[in-house]
C-alpha cells in the first residue's frame, strides 16, 4: 500500500494578519447575532415551558402553557381565525397588485423612473402614520370613502366599527406597502432575456401567449420569493391591528390578530411564559406553511439551470 503523509501548511504572517482583521471586522455582527437573535430565540423556547412574569424568577411547569393554549384559551382560535383570514386574502391580493404594478412600470414610457419612486415611497412611511391616515379615510363621519359613497347615493358604512368590514379594511391597508414586492417583480422582469420574447413572437406567439409561456415561467422564482415573504409577514401583522383595535381586538375581536394576542399576554397580563409558548407555536406554524410552499413549488417554479 502506498502511504500518504499530510502536513498542514503554516500560514504566513501576512495571512494571519488578514485573518485577524477579518475576524475583527465581522465580530460586531457575530456579537449582534448572538445577543439579539440567537439568545432571544433560545430564551423564548425555554420560557415557553415556564411560568414567568418578569418580576419573579421563571418557574418550570413543563407543557402546561401549551395545554392551556389549546384547551382553555378561546382567544387563541379567534386570533388564529383572524390571522388565517387575513393571510388567505391579503397575500394573493398583494401578489396580484404588485405584479400588475410591475408590468405597468416595466413599460417604456417617458418619466417611468418617477412613477417607480412614487409607488415605492409608501413603504417608507411608518406603519403607525399610515394606519392613522387610513383611519381618517374610513372615518364614519367625515371620511373620504364615505363621502364618495354619498356622491353616488350610497349609505355610509361603519368601516372600523363593523366586525364584518374591519378585516377587509386591514387587508386594504396591506396593499399600501406593495411597492417593495413591486420592485422585486420589476427586477425579475428586467432579467427576462428579450431574445426569448422575440423568438416567441417570430414563432407566432401573441402577447398573451408570450406572457403565459415565457414571462410567467421565467418569473416563477420571483413569485415564489414574494409568496413566501408575504405569508411570513401576513402572520406577523401587528401595528395596524393594534392601532385600530387595541389589545381587545375591537370591534368584537375582529382585529385580534395572533401577534396582538402575544403582545396582550406579554405586556398586559405579564404572562411571559404563555406569550413565549404562543410565539413558539407561531414559529412552527409559519415554518410548516413555508416548507409546504417550497414542497409544492417544485411543480410550478422553473429554474433556468435546472428542471
Amino acid at each position: 500500500m502506498l502511504g500518504f503523509s499530510w502536513k498542514r501548511r503554516r500560514s504566513s504572517p501576512l495571512e494571519r494578519k488578514r485573518a485577524r482583521a477579518g475576524v475583527l471586522f465581522v465580530l460586531p455582527w457575530i456579537i449582534s447575532l448572538l445577543l439579539f437573535t440567537a439568545y432571544p430565540v433560545i430564551a423564548t423556547f425555554y420560557f415557553s415551558f415556564t411560568r414567568y412574569n418578569i418580576i419573579e424568577p421563571p418557574e418550570w411547569i413543563g407543557l402546561q402553557n401549551y395545554q392551556t393554549m389549546f384547551t382553555a384559551d378561546p382567544e387563541l382560535w379567534i386570533s388564529v381565525g383572524n390571522s388565517t383570514y387575513y393571510a388567505l386574502i391579503s397575500v394573493p391580493l398583494s401578489l396580484l397588485c404588485s405584479f400588475g404594478l410591475a408590468l405597468l412600470l416595466d413599460m417604456r414610457v417617458k418619466g417611468m423612473t418617477i412613477y417607480r419612486t412614487i409607488f415605492y415611497l409608501p413603504t417608507l412611511v411608518p406603519p403607525v402614520a399610515s394606519t392613522i391616515v387610513f383611519i381618517l379615510l374610513f372615518s364614519p363621519d367625515a371620511g373620504l370613502i364615505n363621502s364618495l359613497l354619498h356622491l353616488f347615493g350610497l349609505p355610509s358604512q361603519g368601516w372600523l366599527s363593523d366586525p364584518a368590514l374591519s378585516k377587509p379594511v386591514l387587508i386594504t391597508m396591506s396593499l399600501w406597502g406593495a411597492g417593495a414586492a413591486t420592485l422585486v417583480f420589476l427586477a425579475g422582469l428586467k432579467e427576462i432575456p428579450v431574445t426569448l420574447l422575440e423568438a416567441a413572437s417570430l414563432d407566432g406567439a401573441g402577447p398573451w401567449q408570450r406572457f403565459i409561456h415565457v414571462t410567467l415561467p421565467l418569473l416563477s422564482p420571483v413569485i415564489l420569493f414574494n409568496l413566501v415573504m408575504g405569508v411570513i409577514s401576513s402572520f406577523q401583522v401587528f401595528t395596524q391591528a393594534m392601532v385600530i383595535g387595541g389589545t381587545t381586538g375591537e370591534p368584537l375581536d375582529s382585529t385580534l390578530m395572533y401577534m396582538v394576542l402575544i403582545y396582550k399576554q406579554a405586556f398586559r397580563y405579564f404572562s411571559m411564559g404563555y406569550a413565549s409558548a404562543l410565539s413558539v407555536v407561531l414559529f412552527l406554524a409559519v415554518l410548516l406553511v413555508t416548507l409546504l410552499i417550497f414542497l409544492f413549488s417544485k411543480r410550478w417554479v422553473y429554474y433556468e439551470g435546472g428542471r
